[in-house]
């Protein structure tokens, strides 16, 4: 049986269906029946203006956004699908503060709902430092599929892990 290492903590009936999907060659086709098309916001300023859009809608009285890109080395340095700095340094006698958001550059070509839960999961950083029930709730807030299209995109990482490289949506 194929290891699942991005659904190990799912329930094992869980698991036996994602494994049933797989044995019948069907784990690809189930994905682009509900995510039929990748997203547009292919380069670092599309990039940044959808994040800060997403950040000024919902997260208004929190620090500007200081930088956003998509980074090539993300999963292979922090094994992390894209990661948020806060990063506070005293300058004379102000306290400057910059809010970093890096997404792997392996999302430029995925449905939009893929790239916005990690989005969101970045931006509720910003808010809840830990995975809370606060947490959960303010990315439910932002994207109330959260859970469903986190699940999903297990399964695409999976789907891209068994296929041995990263592919783009098709």
């Amino acid at each position: 049986m194929t290891e699942l290492r991005y659904l190990n903590h799912y329930h094992e009936h869980t698991k036996a269906q994602v494994h049933k999907l797989i044995e019948e060659d069907k784990l690809k086709s189930h994905l682009l029946s509900k995510y039929k098309v990748p997203h547009a916001k292919t380069n670092d300023k599309a990039l940044f203006s959808y994040v800060n859009e997403l950040k000024n809608e919902y997260l208004k009285k929190s620090q500007p956004l200081s930088k956003v890109i998509y980074d090539g080395k993300i999963n292979v340095i922090h094994n992390a699908l894209g990661t948020h700095h806060f990063i506070s340094r005293v300058q004379g006698n102000k306290l400057k503060a910059k809010n970093e958001i890096k997404i792997s550059s392996m999302f430029k070509s995925v449905p939009e709902e893929f790239l916005k839960m990690i989005v969101v999961h970045e931006l509720a950083h910003f808010k809840e430092k830990e995975h809370n029930k606060a947490f959960y709730k303010l990315c439910e807030f932002m994207q109330p599929s959260y859970h469903q299209v986190e699940f999903d995109l297990r399964l695409y990482l999976t789907h891209m892990d068994l296929s041995g490289k990263i592919k783009e949506w098709e």
